[in-house]
């Protein structure tokens, strides 16, 4: 479709450029680390995955210790959250009884990286959510959403237009505009997206699977933690961005070699999530929940023991986290739940 000439929808675009089978970024490349083009939270620091640990097993009590619990990981990138998630595990027999992991992966090529990362026999690969039939479910997704494409709308003289992009011959060309249906104006107009901003994105893919996870959640009890880089008011910007080698790229450029991605709307996901009868907690800043949840006081418990090289990498790579000129306040978590539970670890 891409080496052809086609006009496409942003979204159909991202979703070949990403995902092809054969062609997609993420069925070819190891995007994350060093070597690759981005690098994640857990990353950059156990010490973000053991918060989350914390955070699980928290809630895993709260909810009284049930026999069956299913953890889901959605797009578990190189499995390095997991890999620090399950060794900790060992240290708790109870939970570890009880949990069992779910990897939701699209992409071969990661699922093989994972595999080689991940020695666990609680953890399994999933590639369709009906596999899951026990809960209560915890959804859990770090940089997830922002995967998803995206479509984008513009408005023009009282009219509203949808933006295709055009390529030749695999190469971008131009940008296109076709008006839009009533359909789906209902749609933008039902979650407020239409209002006084000239340019809309709607992650109608994206709340298509938030809504398979929410039907999950009512069904078998429990609920959704999403940390994601994104804003709490609409800002009416084009958000998409691409990176390629860990430098910026214009995301119609070098399809299928580099990473497109957007920033998460996290009112349209919190209007979107109470609309489906979810209880949502308040929507934090990263560097607010990991701070709550003790980070530092960990990172001061570790350093005791370290040589000031080590110190010092692990005080670099925590402001990281933490920063608000880096991920601290760019970066935001939600959490809903199937019932008002207050559960408010990390957010209050």
């Amino acid at each position: 479709m891409i080496k052809q000439k086609k006009i496409l929808p942003i979204d159909k675009f991202i979703d070949i450029a990403l995902y092809d089978k054969n062609y997609g970024y993420y069925s070819k490349n190891n995007p994350l680390g060093k070597n690759g083009d981005f690098v994640t939270a857990p990353l950059i620091s156990p010490l973000f995955s053991e918060m989350i640990f914390i955070w699980v097993i928290s809630y895993w009590i709260k909810i009284g210790k049930p026999n069956k619990f299913s953890f889901v990981e959605l797009g578990p990138g190189d499995g390095s959250f997991c890999k620090t998630f399950c060794r900790i595990l060992k240290r708790f027999s109870e939970f570890e009884k009880s949990i069992k992991i779910y990897l939701f992966e699209k992409s071969e090529k990661l699922i093989g990286t994972q595999k080689k990362n991940i020695k666990s026999k609680n953890v399994v690969w999933i590639k369709n959510l009906n596999e899951i039939k026990n809960g209560p479910i915890l959804f859990f997704g770090n940089e997830f959403f922002d995967s998803i494409p995206i479509k984008q709308f513009i408005f023009k003289k009282k009219q509203l237009y949808e933006k295709y992009i055009e390529l030749d011959k695999g190469k971008f060309k131009k940008f296109h505009l076709k008006k839009t249906s009533i359909k789906i104006k209902k749609e933008l107009d039902s979650l407020d997206l239409i209002k006084k901003f000239k340019l809309i994105e709607y992650p109608k893919m994206g709340l298509e699977i938030l809504k398979k996870l929410i039907k999950k959640v009512k069904k078998y009890k429990g609920g959704i933690l999403f940390i994601d880089y994104g804003y709490l008011q609409s800002k009416g910007i084009d958000t998409l961005q691409s990176v390629m080698s860990h430098k910026k790229n214009k995301y119609f450029n070098n399809i299928g070699k580099a990473d497109i991605t957007y920033l998460v709307n996290f009112q349209l996901l919190k209007k979107f999530i109470e609309s489906n009868s979810l209880f949502l907690n308040e929507i934090v800043e990263q560097s607010f929940f990991l701070k709550k949840m003790g980070i530092s006081e960990r990172a001061e418990i570790l350093s005791r023991k370290m040589t000031f090289k080590e110190k010092s990498d692990l005080y670099y790579r925590l402001e990281r986290l933490l920063s608000e000129k880096k991920m601290g306040s760019l970066f935001k978590v939600l959490f809903a739940n199937s019932e008002n539970l207050k559960f408010n670890l990390g957010f209050k």
